[in-house]
């Protein structure tokens, strides 16, 4: 969606609008992801997917997995060794890091939920999920991921999620491997 500079944004542009300033952080050589977590209106947390803090970004060679992708790596593989902390997940820690309660809040974020995302969503008993690009999994195994997208939308059906489509993200490729790697292709 385009801002109009005569109106103020809806509720749901204003918060995705936040997740795009937040991404701009995300340091993992992969997705560039964000999330905003809003509770009676308000911004109470936010996060972007990278290492740890204190620790070497990615993008300077700080996590094994990202440092050597298409090399060492399979496609969908390596995912034990990658240090990086995923953008929801860092939203969550955050608020429990402030003694923020969750319960029953709203998140906007970037890209869709991943699997481990998506439970720990669950599990910290957010409403309602917002997102703008949707997740692609990348299994090797196309038995596994035919199961794993079972439970994967078993998850999801205890959120209310909702796909932003028509929201305007200029930084789209830089941030979306998938289209990155149609970018690389296309030039």
């Amino acid at each position: 969606m385009k801002l109009d500079p005569d109106r103020p944004p809806e509720s749901d542009d204003y918060y995705m609008g936040i997740a795009l300033a937040v991404r701009r952080k995300a340091n993992c050589t992969g997705n560039r992801v964000a999330a905003v977590i809003v509770k009676n209106n308000r911004v109470i947390a936010t996060g972007y997917n990278g290492v740890p803090e204190g620790m070497k970004n990615c993008l300077d060679g700080g996590c094994l997995r990202c440092s050597n992708p298409g090399g060492r790596f399979q496609s969908g593989t390596g995912y034990d060794l990658c240090i990086c902390v995923h953008a929801e997940q860092n939203a969550l820690l955050v608020a429990a890091r402030f003694g923020i309660s969750v319960e029953g809040a709203n998140i906007y974020t970037t890209m869709q939920p991943c699997f481990g995302c998506a439970k720990e969503l669950v599990q910290a008993k957010i409403t309602k999920v917002y997102y703008l690009h949707p997740w692609i999994p990348t299994d090797v195994d196309p038995q596994m991921s035919e199961a794993k997208q079972k439970e994967y939308d078993k998850i999801m059906s205890k959120l209310d999620v909702v796909h932003i489509k028509n929201f305007d993200d200029p930084a789209a490729r830089w941030a979306v491997t998938t289209l990155r790697a149609q970018n690389n292709s296309n030039p």
